[in-house]
């Protein structure tokens, strides 16, 4: 697909986000409050609730065809020591989310959620296998720290492949979309796209990743501003930022969360890497930001500034910092329930039960 075409198909995608339906939020917080229970009592239930009424334009939301995204990619940064496991544990773990042994795999099934796993730049030639969606753009990115991690063209590259995943998944049916991936040292090009998209420092954003040391977390940090002073991203320009300090497969998950918000899907953003891709997301298609949902806060340590600089609140605080999306499909369970509760709960009225006011 040519350049142009490309581009076209993205300013398509981001033309049709809509913003909230008004009058099925309305209804759905109406039902909410005849409901046979003192008013917002359930909380973030309620609100849950009535956003998605919002969002999916319908006055009963559902949540019961759930997708979790697992994009997996490589880094050239690697090489700098920023990770505390070596780079060919990302193919690794691919091929564990196939044979469905990993976190996300469990808590996938106790959620009811269906896991798609996605090569959008993996550093091996993986075995076949029908359960893996090909995605590559190239096999891992460049090193950050000495150059800018991918073309403009595979940047576009890899967020449309991530929009494409959603229309694949539209044809199984979907109402509700969650982020996940694996990519080693993918926590470096996390923090440096919020360095650059929201204006923080190095040390407020880079955490521990998968458990390095002191000396390994300061090793990091100067890395982050190294690959922020050689590349120079624009903060205005979310392609610039993604081809210059990004990775596949949060490329990839910004596709995907413009593209889900083209189709009136909530998505449920993971952690700390998944947020980023929020963060591209939404500085290209800001109407976007409505259709977002936090599951978690992670550990890593520049999470809550992100979440903040989107405006943000999550839904769980479990202190996870795994990722592969396991926070996001325990979130996407609260996310049903909420529903649920609006759908199935009688009001006052059906109950023949007497409310506050005494009718």
């Amino acid at each position: 697909m040519a350049a142009t075409s490309q581009e076209a198909r993205l300013q398509e995608l981001i033309a049709r986000i809509q913003p909230p339906d008004e009058a099925a939020a309305a209804a759905a917080r109406a039902r909410q409050d005849r409901l046979t229970k003192p008013k917002g009592s359930l909380g973030r239930l309620e609100e849950l609730s009535i956003q998605l009424a919002g969002l999916q334009a319908r006055s009963l939301p559902k949540a019961r065809d759930k997708a979790v995204f697992v994009l997996a990619g490589d880094h050239g940064v690697a090489v700098e020591g920023v990770s505390a496991y070596p780079q060919e544990v990302t193919a690794q773990m691919v091929l564990n989310f196939l044979r469905g042994g990993a976190a996300i795999n469990v808590l996938a099934r106790h959620a009811g959620v269906r896991v798609i796993v996605v090569d959008m730049g993996v550093a091996a030639e993986l075995p076949a296998d029908p359960r893996l969606v090909r995605s590559k753009v190239a096999p891992g990115t460049g090193n950050i720290a000495q150059g800018p991690a991918m073309t403009r063209a595979q940047a576009l590259q890899a967020l449309l492949a991530g929009a494409e995943l959603v229309e694949q998944e539209l044809e199984r049916g979907l109402d509700l979309v969650a982020t996940g991936e694996m990519g080693i040292a993918n926590t470096t090009p996390s923090a440096a796209i919020a360095c650059a998209l929201a204006g923080l420092a190095p040390e407020e954003v880079v955490g521990r990743g998968s458990g390095i040391d002191e000396e390994g977390w300061r090793r990091k940090v100067a890395v982050v501003e190294r690959s922020l002073a050689v590349n120079n991203p624009d903060p205005a320009d979310a392609l610039d930022v993604l081809a210059k300090v990004g990775g596949f497969e949060i490329g990839g998950l910004a596709g995907l969360i413009v593209a889900a918000a083209a189709r009136r899907l909530p998505i449920v953003i993971d952690g700390f890497i998944s947020t980023a891709a929020a963060m591209l997301a939404v500085t290209i298609a800001p109407q976007a930001r409505p259709y977002l949902i936090a599951a978690h806060r992670s550990q890593e340590k520049g999470h809550r500034l992100m979440l903040e600089w989107l405006g943000l609140r999550p839904v769980l605080a479990l202190d996870l910092r795994l990722g592969e999306g396991t926070g996001a499909v325990l979130a996407m369970f609260v996310v049903e329930a909420a529903c649920k509760v609006l759908a199935e709960m009688a009001t006052f009225e059906e109950a023949g039960v007497s409310d506050r006011s005494g009718s």
